[in-house]
């Protein structure tokens, strides 16, 4: 795996990089501050992962090395953030990533924000897919935020996020509402030989909430750089699952 973004393995990225550690998959990283070099980008690679990297990080022509190499059997998988998709200022949705995520962007500002939160829920009960078989959807994860986007035709749209509003009935009760239309949350698609995916939501707080812990069981994970990370074992599985999948 090629892993742009997330600050540094001290911050945000120790998330997903404890995650890879713990289920033993290899990767390389790139921080947000530091660009790619183009040998490393034509280095065999099974899948690159974006997640609130900079797009002026990228040197020219080095988006159409990795949509070249995502046409060749590579995966790709976005993850949200304020870098992400079109994000805070525009990064991606004018960019040839634009044409390879199986998702269509904003092409204003799509974070959006939830102090209630946002429940992560299969879009189908009857759909079965490997990124999201066995794993505990009867006691789904909150979410505090997201990219807004939409799926492409042909595209999968495998799990949802439903807004909650908590009211308050009176001095004894709250009532819950779920009436406000459903995000798309995870996008999955093809582009040439590749498989590729757009996951709305960051792998770490703040946007990615309560779903850090999600799972009855905690894992604590040493990372390469000294520190560690706990977390819940399904939020560890879903994304090991996710990635597993986007490199075939």
């Amino acid at each position: 795996m090629l892993y742009f973004g997330d600050d540094d393995m001290t911050r945000a990225a120790a998330y997903l990089c404890g995650i890879m550690t713990y289920h033993g998959i290899p990767f390389v990283r790139i921080d947000s501050a530091e660009s790619p070099t183009d040998v490393l980008l034509q280095e065999p690679c099974d899948a690159f992962i974006i997640s609130d990297y900079p797009r002026e990080r990228f040197q020219p022509g080095q988006l159409e090395m990795i949509c070249a190499a995502v046409k060749n059997g590579a995966g790709l998988v976005m993850l949200g953030g304020w870098e992400s998709f079109h994000g805070r200022l525009g990064e991606y949705h004018e960019t040839v990533l634009a044409d390879v995520l199986p998702v269509k962007m904003l092409n204003k500002d799509d974070r959006r924000n939830f102090s209630q939160g946002v429940i992560l829920a299969l879009m189908s009960l009857e759909l079965s897919h490997p990124i999201t078989d066995g794993l505990p959807w009867i006691n789904p994860p909150l979410v505090g935020g997201l990219n807004k986007f939409s799926p492409k035709r042909g595209a999968t749209v495998l799990l949802k996020g439903q807004p909650l509003e908590v009211l308050k009935d009176d001095d004894e009760w709250y009532d819950f509402d779920f009436n406000s239309p459903p995000y798309p949350m995870l996008v999955v698609g093809e582009y040439g030989k590749g498989r590729t995916a757009a996951f709305a939501t960051d792998v770490a707080p703040h946007w990615a909430g309560g779903m850090v812990d999600w799972g009855k069981k905690r894992i604590t994970q040493d990372l390469p750089n000294g520190g560690f990370v706990e977390i819940g074992v399904d939020y560890a599985k879903f994304f090991a699952q996710l990635l597993r999948w986007v490199a075939g």
